[in-house]
């Protein structure tokens, strides 16, 4: 047959076994390292934050990929972040609420910790307790969390506890601002008299507003999507203390 093709044996040889070429191979070698690190961080990272773990470990090996090119073997692979519908924004209050002093105005830029904090609750489902709130307080210059708190209440004694953690875990020295929404437990007179007493100053978000603080928006959107909404329901409210615990203080 390769006499009456004109083709050599080794031709043909080569044509019914054919090496991968560079591309491929460099392709395989991605897929699994893409696959060993979606299943080390619990199926929760998409295309960026793969890139960015990825190349990572591609950095010492002086080699790069970009996010295109993940997110081609990820279709390939048929594997994808958790995603969620988007939330739609309930109408507006028709309730007047008083406006406070905006001191950031957006601006989460900073130079050292300490700087500017920026604190929001949040609402966690679980089957025999209900709704369980969550109270995070977060540094905008490390941006990691350095106060939290969760309750079966949502009242003043939540912001509070979550309060006396960060500065539990951090020194204030310098000028310092929180930056909270107009809730009534920031607005609270307790809540404002201990900021007073640790001389912190209080900005607030203008009504409506959540771009004012979209770190903290930022950072509770993206706990739902990864720790909250892969799993149906929470059984209670100790089930949902554990999962948080490990997001906020491991993952």
């Amino acid at each position: 047959m390769c006499r009456i093709l004109g083709v050599s044996r080794a031709q043909y040889y080569r044509y019914r076994s054919p090496k991968p070429s560079k591309r491929r191979a460099e392709d395989a070698d991605l897929k699994q390292r893409i696959l060993r690190i979606f299943a080390e961080f619990k199926q929760r990272y998409g295309v960026m934050k793969i890139h960015h773990e990825l190349n990572l470990e591609l950095q010492p090996l002086q080699l790069w990929c970009s996010p295109r090119r993940i997110s081609r073997l990820m279709k390939e692979l048929d594997i994808h972040s958790v995603t969620v519908n988007k939330w739609k924004a309930a109408s507006a209050s028709k309730t007047k609420v008083e406006q406070r002093p905006n001191l950031l105005k957006q601006d989460f830029s900073t130079t050292c910790l300490n700087q500017k904090w920026t604190a929001d609750m949040t609402y966690i489902q679980t089957k025999r307790n209900g709704w369980c709130y969550l109270s995070t307080i977060m540094d905008l210059h490390s941006r990691r969390i350095i106060g939290y708190s969760f309750s079966k209440k949502m009242a003043t004694d939540l912001v509070l506890k979550t309060l006396e953690s960060a500065v539990k875990n951090r020194t204030i020295t310098g000028d310092l601002i929180i930056h909270t929404d107009l809730g009534s437990q920031y607005t609270s007179d307790d809540y404002n008299q201990r900021l007073t007493e640790l001389h912190i100053r209080h900005s607030y978000s203008r009504k409506g507003c959540p771009y004012d603080n979209a770190p903290m928006e930022s950072f509770h959107a993206s706990l739902k999507k990864e720790c909250v909404y892969p799993v149906p329901v929470f059984e209670d409210y100790e089930t949902a203390a554990a999962v948080l615990f490990e997001y906020v203080h491991a993952f």
